[in-house]
């Protein structure tokens, strides 16, 4: 129903790529948003071979990608090499520099799909030869920086109009139905990475407490703190940030980051003993500020093609006001 150069380019029918999620983004996801016309991404996230090879199961035929947390995966590239000997038909790198993987992926003849949270990033996917660019606003749920959508969008469209006229763009970053791909299509995207619309699907590997607790939230219901990664011992870097469900565990460490880190020997089991539990209260509950428009739990598939659907009837008529914009 909307063709742009990503359809054409990725052999695909809606202008849709599901989000690599770690831990939430598993093979049936992918596989639902492939099936639905989109192209689904597995979330490779720090890199689990045994999980890894399991996804690529559970998404059997299905012609799906694969995404990376770039920094951690340079420590294993042994888990990308395994990754790629599964033919995904894309790969996504974010947060770490490109290059020690960008040969590799076009070596399979894989499209590469580097994540980007500011103009630098962009330049260095040019760089290394990325076919696609996703700018990613800061409203985005898990990791990410501070610019905003609304912004950072248009002026990489601008900057890779100037540059690298080639390389496709997708906008990211509190995406949930079909205004934002319309409103993302008319900022000079190409498509859309969808993350939190889709955590919140029957086929995403989310805990269903979890998944209670984005219906009964809203856009003001997050926070970005560095608390979920101080917890596990995870080492980002500098300048990334992870928004999360504002909760007890949030309200209680925020801001305490470095009493946390001492107390990590005692906090992170109990970190990953609520989590396990599906505990909302006492875990990192990982969603965007999109929570605000999202009011069940659905099939990926449902929610693809109402968004689709939904945007498409926007660049026909334009907005659903009573009498429509003026000039």
């Amino acid at each position: 129903m909307i063709s742009t150069r990503l359809t054409d380019r990725l052999g695909i029918q809606h202008p849709v790529v599901s989000a690599p999620m770690a831990l939430a983004a598993g093979g049936a996801l992918a596989a639902a948003v492939s099936r639905a016309g989109g192209l689904g991404l597995i979330g490779g996230g720090y890199g689990d071979s045994d999980w890894l090879r399991a996804q690529f199961a559970a998404a059997g035929d299905e012609r799906v990608g694969v995404g990376f947390i770039t920094w951690s995966a340079q420590r294993a590239p042994d888990v990308v090499a395994e990754a790629l000997e599964f033919r995904p038909a894309a790969v996504m790198l974010s947060f770490g520099d490109p290059a020690i993987f960008a040969e590799q992926v076009k070596d399979i003849g894989a499209v590469l799909i580097c994540q980007c949270q500011e103009l630098s990033h962009v330049e260095r996917a040019i760089d290394v030869g990325a076919d696609v660019v996703v700018a990613q606003g800061a409203e985005a749920g898990g990791h990410g920086s501070s610019r905003g959508t609304l912004s950072l969008v248009p002026e990489v469209a601008d900057y890779l109009a100037a540059r690298s006229p080639e390389t496709l763009l997708l906008a990211a970053g509190g995406i949930a139905d079909g205004r934002a791909l319309a409103a993302s299509l008319m900022l000079g995207a190409d498509g859309v990475l969808i993350g939190t619309r889709l955590w919140a699907s029957e086929e995403a590997l989310v805990h269903p407490r979890h998944h209670r607790a984005i219906v009964e939230s809203n856009g003001d219901s997050t926070i970005r703190s560095t608390v979920g990664d101080v917890v596990r011992g995870l080492d980002w870097p500098a300048g990334f940030t992870m928004r999360m469900r504002r909760n007890a565990f949030t309200d209680l460490w925020h801001g305490n980051e470095k009493a946390l880190a001492a107390n990590a020997d005692i906090e992170g089991p109990r970190y990953r003993a609520a989590f396990a539990d599906g505990d909302p209260d006492n875990a990192g509950v990982v969603f965007g500020e999109a929570a605000g428009l999202i009011q069940s739990i659905e099939p990926a598939a449902a929610i693809v093609e109402r968004i689709v659907d939904e945007a498409a009837q926007l660049l026909r008529s334009g907005p659903p006001t009573v009498d429509g914009p003026r000039l």
